[in-house]
């Protein structure tokens, strides 16, 4: 099983250079980076873990900046957005960013989107929370347009794009629907998600890891109903603090990455970290 990381990193933590080189001695999979562009402080949106909302999500370094630091000082180690808020962001610059980090990498990213948690945050943003999962859809097919080989318009309801010259080009090729760098969806279970992922993703990024063995059978249903081959499924759980009861079920659900935890710390905090996760390589 690959065991990749994710982390918070923020103005206060270790530094992507030092992280990106230390996973790949180290013989990690890949390093997530998760998003927050600000967070308003008259804040409505309770933080879904519960309790107070922990210092590090006002202080996220840019995931797409960090994560062209981390491709600069590596060969192997994969690189993921976990995840991006598709939603708040422009899809034209955000295509932009994707396939050139995907390019310089050498196809090494994972485009990890979701719809967030903090209405406030997009809000301001213009992002109307109702439709917040419509216009990601609708983003994410305008930049599968930009992607594509040949000039591709796209027309939407919440956006559009006409058919344009639009290079670098993602490394990775098309996939089923997916055009572009290996994507996944995060978010809870149901129906409606898992028939999204099937429709626009390469699989799904469920955080922690509780419950799968319910829901992977199900989200396997939905794919093969789309008419997806069941082999290119990909099940990540993600933040997951992990544990070898944990990492062998997984195992036996056909589970073959898992991003751990990584605290929000200095060098030196991270780096233990990472010695007692080395006993899972």
């Amino acid at each position: 099983m690959r065991i990749a990381t994710t982390i918070f990193l923020t103005d206060r933590t270790i530094t992507p250079v030092r992280l990106a080189r230390e996973l790949e001695q180290r013989g990690f999979a890949g390093l997530y980076l998760p998003e927050h562009t600000h967070i308003p402080v008259s804040r409505e949106s309770p933080y879904p873990a519960g309790g107070e909302l922990p210092d590090e999500y006002g202080r996220t370094l840019d995931p797409f900046v960090a994560l062209g630091q981390a491709a600069a000082v590596t060969e192997r180690l994969a690189l993921g957005t976990g995840i991006t808020l598709i939603a708040q962001h422009d899809p034209i610059d955000l295509a932009k960013q994707a396939a050139t980090l995907d390019h310089l990498s050498g196809g090494r990213f994972t485009l990890g989107i979701g719809y967030g948690w903090n209405v406030e945050e997009a809000a301001d943003h213009g992002v109307e929370w109702s439709t917040r999962r419509a216009l990601g859809s609708e983003r994410l097919a305008l930049m599968r347009a930009l992607w594509s080989d040949e000039p591709t318009a796209y027309e939407g309801e919440f956006a559009s794009v006409r058919a344009s010259h639009a290079y670098p080009k993602p490394v990775q090729r098309p996939r089923g629907p997916v055009i572009g760098p290996r994507t996944l969806i995060g978010g809870a279970a149901g129906p409606k998600l898992f028939a999204r992922i099937a429709r626009e993703a390469d699989g799904w990024l469920p955080i922690g890891g509780r419950g799968l063995s319910e829901s992977v059978p199900k989200l396997r249903a939905a794919w093969e109903e789309a008419g997806r081959d069941p082999e290119q499924l990909h099940v990540v759980p993600y933040a997951v603090q992990p544990s070898p009861g944990k990492l062998a079920h997984f195992a036996e659900l056909g589970i073959e990455e898992v991003v751990a935890q990584l605290p929000p710390a200095g060098e030196a905090e991270v780096l233990r970290a990472l010695d007692a996760y080395a006993a899972y390589l």
